[in-house]
């Protein structure tokens, strides 16, 4: 068995090293299986030195010229030789537990694709309660969240990745089509929640709350098709960190 965990990334020189360390340290709960493991960095052109911390830190460093989640996403599972995709935001710190309880669901045989709850490293009540009805809705519906999805990797390159069509919510439609997939095979998608996800509340501090609300408003009353334009989803792409 081979684990190839991909992390996209753009102009996170500040995020990346800490958060290497902490995948790599809980990579273990993989090789202690005898699994081996890759890490791929897919610099998504970054202008600062990502690249560069990644390959210090003993990644596989890929290079997606296009500003875009799912294209960088898709860049690294490319290069990706493993039997699992590990898809993990460079902002975030999955546990030793977290990739244990992943392992024991690719063992089962029954499981196609999942992701986990998160727990977001703030204490601002207001992003808490929003992350609690993010889990909530995930665990119901089996919703991946995009900071952390694990996937079959033959099934990931028959549906043909994320789609490059959307600059947010590619995580959303994958889900879409992994469930299909999963249901035609007899698999599951599961969302792990005995060790959530730990991940950056950075936009909740680098954005306002109208900004926000800017964003939702023209998601909602757009029907989705914002999702489609890069200037619409500025929170992801305007360079702010």
């Amino acid at each position: 068995m081979k684990i190839s965990i991909v992390i996209p990334a753009f102009n996170e020189e500040r995020l990346l090293n800490a958060s290497l360390v902490e995948i790599k340290t809980a990579a273990h709960a993989f090789a202690q299986r005898g699994w081996k493991v890759e890490l791929i960095v897919c610099d998504n052109n970054s202008t600062d030195q990502t690249a560069d911390i990644a390959r210090t830190a003993g990644a596989i460093v890929v290079f997606e010229p296009v500003n875009q989640i799912a294209r960088a996403r898709n860049c690294g599972a490319l290069a990706a030789t493993g039997d699992w995709l590990v898809f993990v935001d460079a902002d975030s710190h999955p546990s030793a537990g977290l990739f244990d309880d992943i392992a024991e669901e690719i063992l089962s045989g029954h499981c196609l694709a999942g992701g986990a709850t998160i727990r977001i490293d703030t204490r601002d009540r207001a992003a808490r309660a929003i992350t609690s009805l993010w889990n909530c809705a995930s665990r119901l519906r089996k919703l991946l969240a995009g900071s952390l999805i694990f996937c079959d990797a033959a099934a990931f390159r028959k549906i043909g990745g994320f789609s490059d069509q959307l600059f947010a919510g590619e995580e959303i439609e994958l889900t879409r089509r992994l469930h299909k997939h999963a249901k035609e095979y007899g698999k599951r998608i599961v969302i792990l929640h005995r060790h959530p996800l730990v991940t950056s509340a950075r936009k909740m501090h680098l954005y306002t709350k109208r900004e926000h609300l800017r964003f939702l408003a023209k998601i909602i009353f757009s029907l989705g098709r914002a999702l489609t334009n890069r200037e619409a989803t500025h929170l992801w792409y305007d360079g702010r960190r």
